[in-house]
């Protein structure tokens, strides 16, 4: 009796200490105050067991992923190329910070080219990025941007300078573009690249079909910055500027992750990935 009540403390003991370590790997949402009466959230995935970096990643379109909690789980919009491919990054020992557009950024099309451009955003992003280095000081930290996300990335690389440790922009937004809300705007068309003073590197995919992202004005920037083209993919199941394109490498997330990934870390990088 003696020896199966051992047992069944000792179970019990090795539960408690696996939900330990779940809840401590579990996603999560922060959200922080930053400008008068508004708020910055922001996702942490699951996290790596030995962080190598943290990439704060900024979907594209307004930016807008509706981060929530629903009945206890955590919700957001799923299909941009960086929020689906986080888990890519983690298993790769990088932190992934998912950014929502900010609290008086969440109705209509979510973040303009302006705002991202702009100095508020600055503000709202400092905070994140002050809280992150206290979660996680040590690793290095860089900026991710996939379409009108490269916006944020870019604009912001420049502002922090040396507090960053690089900056990554896929499907960069290099022309200016009208349409509905969160998809207009300069995007990075006037931007002089040259202004930002750290690591700067460009991922492309050679079929991009959206006409504010061509792949030519990123082959155009290759004797300046390194760049890495990625070839095939999956059809598309989107229109070509919408995240279930070749815009944002559908069916080739976790060979484009992993060489983005090698270039943060300092490791040897494919500038193909086919």
């Amino acid at each position: 009796m003696e020896q199966a009540l051992t047992r069944i403390t000792t179970l019990l003991m090795f539960v408690w200490l696996l939900s330990l370590v779940i809840a401590a790997h579990a996603q999560e949402i922060v959200t922080l105050p930053t400008r008068s009466g508004v708020t910055q959230s922001f996702l942490i995935a699951s996290l790596p067991q030995n962080p190598q970096a943290v990439a704060v990643l900024f979907p594209g379109s307004g930016g807008l992923i509706r981060l929530r909690q629903e009945k206890g789980e955590i919700r957001f919009g799923p299909n941009n190329f960086l929020v689906r491919s986080r888990d890519e990054f983690v298993k790769r020992g990088v932190v992934a910070v998912i950014v929502d557009a900010p609290s008086d950024y969440q109705s209509g099309g979510g973040m303009s080219d302006d705002f991202r451009l702009g100095t508020d955003h600055f503000t709202d992003i400092s905070a994140v990025i002050v809280d992150i280095a206290k979660r996680f000081p040590g690793p290095p930290i860089f900026l991710i941007g996939t379409s009108r996300g490269t916006i944020s990335a870019a604009a912001l690389g420049t502002r922090f300078g040396s507090q960053l440790a690089g900056v990554v922009l896929t499907s960069t937004v290099f022309r200016q573009s009208s349409g509905r809300a969160g998809e207009s705007g300069r995007g990075l068309s006037r931007f002089d690249f040259g202004t930002m003073k750290i690591p700067v590197l460009f991922v492309h995919h050679v079929s991009d079909q959206c006409g504010v992202t061509p792949y030519g004005d990123a082959a155009r920037l290759a004797d300046k910055y390194p760049l890495i083209s990625v070839f095939g993919g999956r059809p598309p199941e989107s229109g070509p500027c919408d995240a279930l394109s070749a815009h944002g490498y559908l069916g080739k997330e976790s060979e484009t992750v992993e060489e983005i990934v090698n270039w943060m870390v300092k490791k040897p990088f494919r500038q193909e990935v086919r």
